[in-house]
């Protein structure tokens, strides 16, 4: 059996989920917001917008990860675990921008959300040119979010929502 190189679909003999079978995983979005948590949170009315975000994200079979900073942000991109990137432009260690410069001539690289609370032309202008998928104000919309998660899926992973195992 051969591992596959596509990031939907695994067949990794040493994970005792999908030994022998052909696995489609999950597909994974980082959050990476300085503000936000990395616990969890027993209601939703007091959840940050990540926790919101992913407890809407899970039954679509879509895994979340919170980061807080963008030195985190980038070794998790690195490791391959993460379909697509949520950053907050200011993170500590490393800026949204900065971790986006970084991977961008990596191959594979996720497709990346940047979130500002002040959208100068200077970020639209270096998000454009960096290639960021789109970028958001903060506080967060979740419906925009959501939505714009939504059309990375479709353009980068042709709309796979990955939750089952194939024989």
């Amino acid at each position: 059996m051969t591992q596959s190189t596509d990031p939907i679909h695994s067949n990794d003999p040493r994970d005792p989920e999908t030994s022998g079978r052909h696995a489609v995983m999950r597909l994974t979005v980082m959050f990476a917001d300085a503000e936000g948590s990395s616990g969890t949170t027993e209601g939703i009315a007091s959840a940050t917008w990540q926790t919101r975000a992913a407890q809407l994200l899970e039954p679509q079979g879509i895994r979340s990860l919170m980061v807080r900073t963008g030195r985190e942000a980038l070794s998790r991109v690195e490791s391959g675990e993460v379909h697509v990137a949520v950053l907050d432009q200011n993170l500590p260690q490393l800026s949204g921008l900065q971790v986006v410069k970084l991977l961008r001539d990596r191959p594979g690289s996720p497709p990346t959300i940047l979130l500002a609370r002040d959208i100068s032309r200077h970020v639209l202008n270096d998000a454009l040119s960096m290639k960021v998928f789109s970028v958001l104000s903060k506080p967060v919309d979740l419906a925009v979010l959501l939505e714009t998660l939504a059309r990375v899926i479709q353009r980068r992973y042709a709309g796979h929502w990955p939750t089952r195992l194939v024989e």
